[in-house]
């Protein structure tokens, strides 16, 4: 099979994986590797169709699935500026991408898999769905359906079960007696037991000449 690499802009589009907001990283190139493409195009719109071991990588990013289709729309100025040097023309800005099959998204700590991701990077916004998780250190989430909005650093998961880093114990341990009363009246001291006066010895019988 042949394999195929092609660079894309689309930083942003996997950045609104991030719920929460960051520094932003140094914009690097992002690249797609699959085992097949397929591409079409019209006039404003190209779909691209990658299959098998699906990998891209990107800024601060890294996605890999079974299949990613992404689609691109095109500014009318490209459009007219295109049509005299290539019916493909530039591949515009990102409207779409669906990843499915055994999706994972890798940013720093943070982790989410799932079997499908839709990502729309126009709202700011990917919907994890079959099974999703996401786990951010010690912390994960996982849920029916988890919602990420980038741009409102909000996170939406129905039917969500979460599991948080341990809490300090902040009980008493069974060895630790209890503190006194506020109005107890504290007990004397023990006096120390008297020490005993030594035995009499007995008198010692004269002697008779």
């Amino acid at each position: 099979m042949k394999r195929s690499a092609l660079p894309f802009a689309l930083g942003l589009a996997l950045a609104a994986f991030a719920a929460r907001a960051e520094e932003p990283a140094t914009p690097s190139p992002t690249t797609i590797v699959s085992q097949n493409l397929d591409m079409q195009s019209t006039d404003d719109e190209s779909v691209f169709l990658f299959t098998g071991l699906v990998l891209v990588r990107g800024t601060n990013i890294s996605l890999s699935c079974d299949r990613l289709e992404a689609i691109t729309i095109r500014d009318k100025k490209d459009i007219i500026r295109d049509k005299e040097k290539t019916s493909l023309g530039q591949v515009g800005k990102f409207k779409s991408l669906l990843a499915t099959g055994r999706v994972r998204i890798e940013q720093g700590d943070r982790v989410a898999t799932c079997g499908r991701a839709e990502v729309l990077p126009g709202e700011e916004k990917i919907t994890l769905t079959e099974d999703p998780m996401v786990r951010d250190g010690e912390s994960t989430v996982v849920g029916e359906k988890i919602t990420l909005l980038r741009g409102e650093r909000r996170a939406i998961v129905d039917k969500a079960r979460i599991t948080l880093p341990p809490i300090k114990d902040l009980g008493f341990s069974k060895d630790t007696p209890p503190p006194p009363a506020a109005n107890a009246v504290a007990a004397p001291a023990a006096q120390p037991a008297p020490t005993p006066a030594p035995a009499a010895k007995p008198a010692t019988p004269a002697k008779t000449k």
